[in-house]
């Protein structure tokens, strides 16, 4: 069975981008373009991972993942912030990783196995 990565984030090529690097190392791939839309696919197919942009139009990448903390079906997924804002560390301080828009493919991809296998 493959792990699935759940991409949120309001930029297509971004998603295109991370759904084409997971999809081409074994992974199975969901995307939204909002944090709303995002909590709505997660709860439908629960996801391995998240991977979470800060900033998007209407809820914020941190208000997600205040949503999702609460449930208890998706409080345990882990998290990686992919954002372009600069200390964005702090902005959600359980993630497993924050990392800094561009980023490097290799760094990530190492996260994410080292995180779900």
């Amino acid at each position: 069975m493959k792990k699935r990565i759940l991409i949120i984030d309001d930029d297509p090529n971004i998603i295109d981008y991370l759904e084409a690097l997971f999809t081409d190392n074994g992974y199975g791939t969901s995307s939204a373009g909002d944090a709303k839309e995002g909590l709505k696919k997660a709860k439908e197919k629960i996801p391995d991972l998240v991977t979470l942009d800060i900033e998007m139009p209407g809820e914020w990448g941190p208000r997600f993942y205040r949503h999702m903390s609460q449930d208890p079906e998706l409080k345990n997924i882990p998290v990686i912030v992919i954002s372009g804002l600069s200390g964005n560390s702090y902005a959600i301080t359980k993630a497993v990783a924050s990392i800094k828009k561009p980023f490097d493919r290799e760094e990530l991809l190492g996260i994410v196995k080292d995180t779900i296998g």
